[in-house]
């Protein structure tokens, strides 16, 4: 799809003010030391005239499948370069737009101790503190959010590093033994984990509500009309968006606007007008 329109599209018709935005080290630095940010300095010069905040998501492990996003001119398991590499991204990055005031916060990683999904090296707690230390170093008038699986992670190590945990939300779920799976898990159990950890509700958002079909086999673009609403119909969209209604933490990011548009162009923009109407009744 062009990305462009279809940026457009999320801050001019949805007129969404709120973005978390990746910024994916296979796209800034192709060649090594070789940067182009072209595409996010478009990215924060549009929004801000929109008056769009964002948090920028920076790291090696970030959203979208395969999760760690490095470039061809590196390998993958030779940890040591990589962690140089990283740090020397973040300084990169977080240099370039730290006077940016659209920037709200810092996102470090995406579940970076989340170990179960994703074609990465398992997390590494102490690699993660440098990386928060090295960005609040630099920064330090942004908080740091840290995420993790608000199904399989207890928050317990990333709360102590975060100024704010992100957590994310999934209701239906794929896997190869049991196949589709409905979470049995109730609103209040985000709220018990809140309180265990000894988090206030204005220290939390939801990073991440599913908020398209979960892929079981190849891209979001093979799913079927059959298949994919196994797991995310219509109304498994305001099931979804009822229940972080119900958690009620302070912020709720929705995941798959991506999605919607293109089912949208397909002649079902069914979802892309249930979000048209939450966004603006947000304003």
């Amino acid at each position: 799809m062009d990305s462009q329109e279809l940026y457009l599209a999320i801050i001019d018709d949805l007129e969404v003010k709120n973005i978390r935005i990746p910024i994916y080290w296979d796209q800034v630095e192709m060649s090594e030391g070789q940067f182009d940010f072209s595409q996010y300095d478009y990215i924060f010069d549009e929004g801000a005239k929109r008056d769009v905040k964002f948090i920028a998501n920076i790291g090696w492990r970030l959203p979208r499948w395969p999760e760690c996003h490095n470039p061809n001119w590196i390998d993958k398991n030779d940890s040591e370069k990589i962690e140089s590499r990283i740090i020397f991204l973040l300084k990169q990055i977080v240099t370039r737009y730290q006077n940016r005031p659209e920037i709200v916060a810092w996102q470090i990683e995406n579940e970076p101790l989340f170990d179960w999904f994703g074609e990465c090296p398992k997390g590494n707690k102490e690699f993660l503190e440098k990386e928060v230390a090295l960005v609040k170093n630099l920064d330090d008038s942004r908080p740091i959010l840290i995420s993790a699986s608000g199904e399989l992670s207890t928050w317990r190590q990333e709360a102590k590093m975060a100024d704010i945990l992100g957590t994310t939300m999934y209701r239906v779920v794929w896997n190869p033994w049991f196949r589709y799976v409905r979470y049995p898990i109730p609103d209040w159990y985000y709220q018990v984990k809140l309180y265990l950890n000894g988090l206030r509700r204005d220290e939390v958002i939801i990073s991440e509500l599913q908020a398209e079909p979960w892929v079981p086999n190849g891209t979001l673009a093979d799913l079927e009309f059959d298949e994919y609403y196994k797991s995310f119909s219509l109304d498994q969209f305001k099931a979804n968006l009822q229940f972080a209604i119900n958690v009620d933490f302070k912020q709720t990011y929705l995941w798959g606007v991506e999605w919607w548009y293109v089912q949208k162009e397909k002649g079902h923009p069914e979802y892309w007008d249930i979000a048209r109407t939450l966004f603006k009744n947000q304003q």
